[in-house]
């Protein structure tokens, strides 16, 4: 009984190590659509500003081609849509937290002046806001709980609503897609629920804010992105192990979306451009 006991626990503490190694790997120091306002009419100018704020999502770390990820090829999809020409700023930076892009985008006048131009924002945010709640709770990984992240989710859904707020201020006409994060461990640990858990809780934190805001729509990605994708979703990532590997993922860190991935997220937020859009 004992040493049933003791193999459990140590399973679990193996699974919750692995789990911080990939988030530190993944996320170097410094993520169903929700709204209440009526759908706007299509955008008339031939030209389109569209700025992009967040983390590593954003800046594109995982996209091959070393672009900027889904960025520009969401503005390529309204190009094709439009016949008209979009040009887009990038202010993604790999690691950001909510605090650290509100401050980012405080302390920088091309950020704030690039926003308020825009006529379309797009916003990665959340994933590091988890990771540092496991950082912070790094001596008690195997006792946590998903009681551990409901005060620190309370405290991202305020940062959340005056990061929005302030951008509203400068920028009040601007349609802002506010992308989810997503689970890049459930291949290899489905049983670990509580990851899972709190993804979803988080997204509905997030979808909650995003619903009281203008003109403002959440993308959600975790279901496009936490299993792979087709015919190809769990393939055995070694034949010596029985570790499974996300075709969508990066295959560096097995955690950032792989050019694919970037493609399936610019086509959640391009068919959401395209509905909020239609005449």
């Amino acid at each position: 009984m004992m040493k049933n006991f003791i193999r459990t626990f140590a399973g679990f503490l193996l699974a919750i190590l692995l789990i911080l190694g990939l988030f530190l790997l993944a996320f170097p120091k410094a993520g169903d659509r929700f709204r209440t306002e009526k759908k706007v009419s299509a955008l008339s100018a031939k030209h389109v500003s569209y700025a992009a704020l967040g983390d590593s999502l954003t800046e594109g770390v995982g996209d091959a081609t070393g672009q900027g990820g889904f960025v520009p090829l969401f503005a390529k999809e309204i190009e094709n849509s439009t016949g008209g020409s979009v040009s887009s700023q990038n202010f993604g930076k790999a690691g950001d937290t909510s605090t650290q892009i509100y401050n980012r985008m405080m302390k920088s006048k091309k950020i704030t002046d690039g926003l308020k131009k825009a006529n379309i924002i797009t916003i990665t945010i959340g994933g590091n806001d988890v990771l540092k709640v496991i950082r912070d709770n790094v001596t008690k990984l195997s006792s946590m709980t998903e009681k551990d992240f409901v005060k620190p989710e309370e405290l991202y859904q305020a940062r959340v609503k005056k990061l929005l707020d302030k951008i509203r201020e400068n920028n009040p006409q601007a349609q802002i897609y506010v992308l989810g994060i997503y689970n890049p461990f459930y291949l290899n640990f489905p049983d670990l629920t509580v990851m899972q858990n709190v993804i979803d809780s988080w997204n509905t934190a997030t979808a909650g804010v995003v619903s009281q805001e203008k003109n403002t729509y959440f993308i959600p990605i975790n279901n496009l992105l936490y299993k792979g994708s087709g015919d190809k979703q769990a393939v055995e990532a070694d034949s010596s192990t029985s570790a499974v590997a996300n075709n969508l993922l990066y295959t560096e860190d097995h955690f950032h979306p792989n050019n694919i991935g970037y493609q399936i997220m610019a086509d959640a937020v391009f068919a959401s451009y395209k509905e909020v859009n239609q005449k």
